[in-house]
């Protein structure tokens, strides 16, 4: 039996995608809680998986040819995963491949950072910022509508069937109050949410570590382990 995937990981929605990935691929898994908060990401032995110090980060012990393999970059982690495994959830060539990884990527270019960014400015920024909160809030509306469009006209955002690009923005979405927005204003990306939200193995995704979710307002040391200068100094 194949060693299990070692998952470096905190209960973030990046965290989220991998968890719900490796619960919908049904591999044995074992997660080391890294607590972005208590500044674990600068720990050296996360650094010694990934110098970006984020989460999450993979080990697999059975990697290509047999070796470990450490990997960063929650898409990389849900396309390697995907491909060793011969998922479908990852179409394996035309269109349909291209369709996913085209809305997987605009998860990781448009909707993450952006609604991390609104998350930031409007939450957990020492001082509040006008502009910051205007411009991040009318992005974070304008990706609704590119996603509302989209899923108007498909039921999943790849196409006609559930794959990565879905597991990946779904953690995204779901929680719409913490960016101000009502999903009954996109009666499509609700459709699309609910669905998601009902799957057994996306419950269990999501539960990974729920007992560690922060609650209440963010103390100073939290704030500065996720935000403060440390970060910029790791070499």
């Amino acid at each position: 039996m194949p060693a299990p995937i070692q998952v470096h990981t905190w209960p973030t929605p990046n965290g989220h995608k991998v968890h719900i990935l490796l619960e919908e691929l049904g591999l044995r898994y074992e997660v080391t809680p890294v607590n972005i908060g208590a500044g674990e990401q600068f720990s050296e032995t996360f650094l010694s998986i990934t110098p970006n110090h984020r989460i999450p980060a993979i080990v697999d012990p059975d990697g290509p040819g047999g070796e470990p393999l450490p990997l960063f970059e929650s898409a990389a982690i849900m396309i390697y995963l995907a491909e060793k495994t011969g998922s479908d959830l990852l179409p394996k060539s035309g269109a349909a491949r291209a369709l996913c990884l085209q809305w997987l990527m605009f998860q990781m270019g448009g909707v993450g950072p952006m609604f991390g960014q609104y998350g930031h400015f409007a939450s957990y920024a020492p001082e509040k910022i006008p502009y910051a909160i205007t411009r991040y809030t009318n992005e974070v509306a304008r990706l609704h509508r590119v996603l509302e469009k989209r899923l108007s006209q498909s039921p999943y955002l790849g196409g006609e069937t559930y794959t990565l690009a879905d597991i990946a923005t779904f953690p995204w979405v779901r929680n719409p109050e913490r960016r101000n927005v009502d999903l009954l204003d996109y009666p499509s990306v609700k459709r699309w949410h609910d669905a998601i939200t009902a799957r057994p193995v996306v419950q269990r995704g999501v539960e990974v570590l729920s007992a560690n979710q922060r609650r209440g307002a963010m103390t100073d040391k939290e704030r500065e382990n996720m935000f403060g200068a440390k970060q910029f100094a790791v070499r």
